[in-house]
């Protein structure tokens, strides 16, 4: 399975806010950041930080693609 964080990225467009301002606001590591930016799991404690922040829920900031569904896009793309 893998994760996707774009829908925090867009979310933050919204709000006028940048990561930076995200990572503050919330209280995170520059690591955190940089484990979102590569889709990388970061921990739970972490993401309700941020839904605090943005006064949103998880399934707004993060995706979960299964791997089937991956393989499926990989296959149309060909």
């Amino acid at each position: 399975m893998e994760i996707s964080y774009n829908k925090l990225w867009k979310l933050l467009i919204d709000k006028g806010m940048n990561k930076t301002q995200l990572k503050d606001a919330a209280g995170l590591s520059s690591s955190t950041i940089s484990k979102m930016g590569k889709n990388e799991q970061i921990s739970m404690d972490s993401m309700l930080k941020i839904c605090r922040v943005l006064n949103c829920d998880i399934g707004d900031i993060v995706e979960v693609k299964n791997d089937i569904v991956l393989q499926d896009e990989q296959t149309m793309d060909m």
